[in-house]
């Protein structure tokens, strides 16, 4: 008895199948794009925190050898971040700051300086930076909201100052919270 033979595909319905398939998800892609550009504030891509270690060991290490660098802190490559502590107390004075200015290279990232204790834009030999110098506080980089939650460092990567102080009020602490230097840029 005859086997009746399925459907036949042949190379052109083939590739029509498969130029539609890759037009459809480039499409799809393009869009999911233009939604997450469009809408920062809703679509988020990366970690919002960054958790930088226990105060007392961090502390102890900035003072041994400067700020410490975090490649790539919770943003898939996008955000190299300093993460500085300023003054004797280990549970106030911390600072989170961007190793270079909006726009500029990977390449030209500031370096610590510990006799100047200066921030410097440094040039490689592929890249030219602008001979630029910053200040410990990271005044003139972009700075991020630190707090100390339980005894830990979290650098707070996609809210505002605002956001975290609110936040933090609604949480139970002690009224007689420690007090530290002034982190402020001054105004230029």
């Amino acid at each position: 008895m005859p086997v009746a033979r399925g459907p036949q595909i042949n190379a052109r319905s083939a590739i029509v199948v498969g130029l539609t398939g890759v037009v459809i998800a480039a499409l799809l892609g393009a869009m999911v794009l233009w939604v997450a550009n469009s809408n920062p504030d809703i679509v988020q891509i990366g970690d919002t925190q960054f958790d930088a270690g226990f105060t007392g060991r961090q502390s102890d290490e900035i003072a041994a050898g400067g700020p410490i660098l975090y490649p790539d802190a919770g943003s898939r490559g996008q955000r190299d971040i300093y993460v500085q502590h300023i003054g004797d107390d280990p549970e106030v004075g911390w600072l989170a700051f961007t190793v270079r200015r909006p726009g500029d290279p990977r390449d030209c990232s500031a370096t610590w300086n510990p006799e100047r204790r200066t921030f410097t834009l440094a040039s490689s030999t592929e890249v030219q930076c602008d001979a630029v110098s910053f200040n410990e506080l990271g005044c003139g980089l972009l700075r991020f909201p630190v707090a100390v939650v339980d005894g830990k460092v979290i650098v707070f990567l996609n809210e505002t100052q605002e956001e975290i102080d609110e936040r933090l009020a609604d949480s139970e602490v002690e009224d007689d919270a420690p007090s530290g230097p002034n982190l402020s840029c001054p105004e230029s």
